[in-house]
């Protein structure tokens, strides 16, 4: 299988390529023409692979592709494999080294990197699935793959997959399965190859503040009316405590804590705190008093302020009381936290700021909550099919021990979970790769690895029982 996914290093590359070039933003309005040549070019990819069933699905939003690939075996497993093929947007555009949608090679400390908007994050790993599935039926000399395999491909995911579920609900009876398979995650580092057993939540909301009608002289009324970015600013310090813990009434009420067993798996990854640091940009930790940094990133809710502003923003000084304020805040969940409580949550601790005087008589309130937010997802750790990515990223990566991850951040998984069934994670990304952010890369041995893994993994899971 090595062998012969290694021979098809260069055809995998330049696949990767022409997909890249195609700027399938989906947050931007005016790329939706580029997001469906995306889904285009990716069905036209599975037709070539050999897949006997591919369909573009329309949303109300962007397209999803679908391909199905039936066993012989008539007692085969089913499963669905999910990632998406838009990106994020590319700004601030003049810090990458090149154009983001024209992908280039270049030697990294580690071996060949390819650079590009979307190389890892996910159309990377979307794509060596193909190859995977390849090097799978020319090894066993299978002419149907050894599970019924379904591919779903959404085009939405980085703009918070708005039209996931639906299209989930809508296609039921297209996409059942005995696993969904997701690859787009990634492993602890380069020398540990690891699996992701859990994805948190996530709920965005925005608070917009206003004060007087129209700014005012702060000589004339400053200190004698309420000013909105004062109070903006006094609301996101209220929302820790000094130990680090959010002080939303009831957030941590369904937190399943981690047992020590889940905690000893924790401790078992070689964590270099000073590496950690380097590839966050920062010069120090900060969070959740009694927690590690791992844990704070990968099994802790957290709340963050993601943008604050009001009044006057621009060169120089304007010596004014602003009319207004507002921040942009997002909270990560875990098991068992859902969503859906934490508008309500956030009420009563504006409430409570609004009783206590933290914000005052004269400032007006709005709270905007993203609804219906994302739920946390974890894989069952007894089962079975775990069992068969670990033994599959065993033989790809050459080693005897598979180590497990809790991914920080969020996606539609566990509408999957729900609607579709038990949800693995197979994915190579790693840390540094500069997901979301300029110079996006991917290591090009680690996709080689991951299509070696999948070859893996469908022969295992062929003869294990899900």
């Amino acid at each position: 299988m090595r062998e012969f996914v290694a021979a098809r290093r260069g055809e995998l590359l330049a696949d990767l390529s022409e997909w890249v070039r195609i700027p399938s933003v989906s947050a931007d309005p005016e790329r939706s023409s580029d997001v469906q040549a995306s889904a285009e070019w990716w069905a036209a990819r599975l037709r070539e692979a050999g897949f006997p069933t591919v369909e573009i699905w329309p949303t109300a939003g962007a397209p999803a592709v679908f391909a199905e690939w039936p066993s012989d075996d008539a007692d085969a497993p089913t499963v669905v494999v999910y990632g998406h093929h838009d990106v994020q947007p590319v700004d601030p555009v003049e810090l990458w080294e090149s154009a983001p949608f024209e992908p280039f090679v270049r030697q990294g400390p580690h071996g060949e990197e390819i650079v590009g908007r979307g190389v890892i994050d996910d159309k990377g790993q979307v794509l060596y699935h193909v190859y995977g599935l390849a090097a799978h039926l020319a090894t066993t000399g299978r002419t149907s793959p050894a599970v019924s395999l379904k591919l779903l491909v959404e085009g939405e995911e980085e703009n918070g997959s708005p039209h996931f579920r639906q299209l989930l609900l809508d296609r039921r009876d297209r996409l059942g399965c005995d696993v969904v398979v997701v690859s787009d995650t990634g492993i602890f580092d380069r020398a540990t190859p690891s699996v992701v057993v859990s994805m948190r939540g996530m709920v965005r909301a925005r608070i917009d503040l206003t004060g007087p009608d129209g700014d005012l002289h702060s000589g004339q009324f400053g200190g004698a009316v309420p000013n909105p970015a004062t109070v903006i600013a006094r609301i996101v310090a209220r929302l820790h405590d000094a130990d680090g813990r959010v002080q939303l009434p009831g957030f941590y009420d369904k937190v399943v804590e981690l047992t020590p067993q889940q905690r000893e798996l924790v401790e078992r990854l070689p964590f270099d705190e000073a590496a950690w640091l380097q590839t966050a940009q920062s010069r120090a930790t900060y969070g959740e008093k009694g927690q590690t940094t791992l844990e704070r990133i990968g099994a802790r809710p957290t709340a963050e302020v993601n943008g604050i502003w009001g009044g006057y923003t621009g060169p120089g000084g304007k010596t004014i009381v602003p009319s207004e304020a507002h921040a942009h805040l997002s909270f990560r969940l875990v098991a068992d936290q859902d969503p859906g409580d934490v508008g309500a949550q956030l009420e009563a601790f504006l409430g409570a700021l609004r009783a206590d005087g933290t914000i005052p008589d004269g400032i007006g309130l709005a709270l905007t909550v993203d609804r219906p937010g994302v739920r946390p997802c974890s894989t069952p750790m007894d089962h079975p099919a775990l069992g068969a990515v670990v033994r599959s990223m065993q033989k790809a990566f050459d080693t005897d021990e598979i180590l497990f991850t809790r991914e920080g951040g969020s996606g539609p998984e566990a509408d999957l979970e729900e609607l579709l069934g038990p949800v693995l994670f197979m994915g190579v990304l790693l840390p540094d790769d500069r997901i979301h952010a300029p110079n996006e890369k991917a290591d090009v041995e680690l996709l080689l690895k991951g299509a070696e893994a999948v070859a893996h993994l469908w022969a295992d899971l062929g003869s294990t029982a899900v």
